[in-house]
């Protein structure tokens, strides 16, 4: 999975979203740096989710969500692995294989819930920087 950035007619991130997207990219080298590939998807979650306390950012971590379709709620129709900031939807994978629904899934998750960013993040590389898939709305 190589490091990519949908291309969109998106209006630029706010100061704001460009802060916290550096350091939720720091957060993801930190991990790798530390601890490489091979471990279960929920140990990264894990340490994700303390680095954004030790950096004091906020988050949700396997966050429902409530769905509306044709004014049906759905209930906790979708969960989102991490939720920074109230901003930045945060998708942790640890897989041999890039799957190409995981981008669907990131940019439906990114419509539904009104965000502008979000990572899928694949733990499951020897190089962080090609487990890393970056969309913005």
């Amino acid at each position: 999975m190589a490091h990519s950035s949908t291309v969109t007619n998106h209006k630029p991130l706010t100061e704001r979203e460009r802060q916290m997207a550096s350091q939720i990219l720091n957060i993801a080298f930190t991990i790798h740096k530390a601890l490489g590939p091979g471990l279960l998807e929920s140990a990264y979650e894990k340490c994700f989710c303390y680095e954004s306390e030790k950096r004091k950012i906020p988050y949700l971590k396997q966050q429902y969500i409530d769905i509306v379709y044709d004014g049906l709620i759905i209930s906790e129709g979708l969960r989102i692995d991490i939720l920074a900031d109230d901003l930045v939807i945060i998708e942790l994978k640890a897989q041999d294989n890039d799957h190409p629904v995981w981008d669907a899934q990131i940019l439906s998750y990114l419509k539904l819930t009104g965000k502008r960013s979000g990572y899928i993040f694949n733990f499951h590389v020897p190089l962080m920087k090609d487990g890393i898939k970056r969309m913005i709305l």
